[in-house]
């Protein structure tokens, strides 16, 4: 039976949603992913989308979701949250799930050229990704 992982942060329109994705890539067969904000925007953070269909992964069709898509009607084996507000905001809401804490920057709130921004974008999601892969080979998981 896959265990179901939820990858949670503040708007659920950056960080969370580049770790649902890669993630699924890497370990689908060995988990169920998810991806929740504690206060989700309205869409995925444009440049987010564009910086992971560069690794081919489309998310263009991934939309914010609220805690309250999964409180009470998921059960989780594993927490990761990946920004520090949304670790404050959400203090052991999920019962027995294992948490685990991985903060990133958040590449939504840099300012700069579409360049610059871009750019961000990209080192977070490889951050994400190498947090991932490093992850998975500690527990003997996934195709990486």
């Amino acid at each position: 039976m896959q265990r179901r992982v939820l990858f949670l942060c503040t708007g659920n329109s950056a960080r969370s949603q580049m770790g649902e994705a890669l993630l699924r890539k890497y370990a689908g067969e060995d988990f169920q992913v998810f991806s929740a904000g504690a206060e989700p925007k309205d869409a995925v953070f444009p440049p987010v989308v564009m910086v992971m269909k560069e690794i081919g992964i489309d998310i263009s069709s991934s939309r914010p979701k609220g805690l309250d898509t999964y409180l009470g009607h998921v059960h989780f084996s594993k927490v990761i949250i990946v920004c520090s507000e949304a670790d404050k905001k959400c203090p052991q809401i999920f019962g027995s799930a294992q948490r685990l804490y991985w903060p990133f920057d958040d590449p939504a709130a840099v300012e700069g050229t579409e360049g610059e921004i871009l750019e961000a974008c990209r080192k977070i999601r490889d951050q994400i990704d190498a947090k991932i892969r490093e992850w998975l080979k500690e527990e003997g998981l996934g195709t990486v």
